[in-house]
């Protein structure tokens, strides 16, 4: 099988896989997000379920890491390509969404 198309079955892998590691922090995210405001609305203490909270943030950390770890991951893959001699770019996911203006934010500074 040529080089080319090996490379590109196995980007394919890490982005959805990069993928799937950013989406778990989303998810985690919103679950903690969640999970204040229940307390809150149920006029709970803050007490109460702080050794939830600790893990969840406890696995947000090692998403967190396992997210760098990918990174590390795509730097190495890229390098081992141009040691093959495959000099394709293969950037991105196949059928990435669109954005819409909605979903874009701009950044400012604050302090």
């Amino acid at each position: 099988m040529e080089k080319a198309f090996v490379a590109q079955r196995v980007a394919a892998k890490l982005f959805a896989t990069e993928a799937s590691v950013d989406q778990a922090m989303v998810e985690a995210t919103e679950l903690m997000a969640d999970l204040l405001k229940a307390r809150k609305d149920v006029n709970a203490s803050m007490v109460f379920a702080d050794d939830v909270q600790v893990k969840l943030m406890e696995a947000i950390s090692a998403l967190s890491q396992a997210r760098s770890a990918m990174v590390g991951v795509h730097g190495e893959l890229a390098e081992a390509k141009l040691r093959l001699g495959i000099r394709t770019k293969m950037v991105g996911e196949m059928n990435k969404p669109t954005l819409s203006s909605s979903d874009v934010t701009t950044m400012r500074q604050v302090g």
